[in-house]
């Protein structure tokens, strides 16, 4: 029953988020503290990935992970960037500076600590991720982590590349 109602709120959540959405403007935080609009970071012509982490979500850094060994490859292909955005509370934002050094995330990271951006995007768990065209459309969303989840986002990117 658990896996029948996963599957149903997977596939909900993936049609809802799909026919050009716009992603919504929120302001975040620099790791170093400076308030910036995440509008900043899409709409400017290329493909951005957005993907939604925690610092006590093993998922999530397995996920980041992955993506940082293929990332160079992606930014060659695809002239993609990539937005880690950590859900972490103000305390567990503390965590998130030694996290992103200690696993040379090559990528930008910012912080919802008051979880605005999530709730807007209606999702309840990480790591969630975020395909955006280069007009700041969302065209797929992915919930949760399984090694080899990156190859089906590259499958999304060659896509928009056509």
């Amino acid at each position: 029953m658990k896996t029948a109602l996963f599957t149903l709120m997977a596939f909900t959540l993936l049609t809802a988020f799909t026919g050009d959405k716009k992603f919504p403007a929120a302001s975040l935080k620099t790791l170093d503290g400076k308030t910036v609009n995440v509008q900043d970071y899409i709409g400017k012509g290329n493909p951005v990935i957005v993907s939604f982490w925690a610092s006590w979500c093993s998922p999530c850094k397995r996920e980041l992970d992955a993506m940082t060994e293929i990332f160079p490859e992606w930014q060659a292909n695809y002239k993609v960037e990539l937005l880690a955005i950590t859900i972490d509370d103000s305390r567990g934002l503390a965590k998130v500076p030694g996290i992103v050094t200690s696993k040379s995330w090559p990528f930008t990271v910012l912080a919802d600590t008051k979880q605005e951006l999530q709730q807007n995007l209606g999702f309840q768990t990480v790591p969630e991720t975020f395909l955006l065209d280069g007009e700041g459309n969302i065209v797929y969303t992915h919930s949760g982590y399984n090694a080899g989840d990156e190859f089906e986002l590259e499958e999304k990117l060659k896509e928009l590349k056509k």
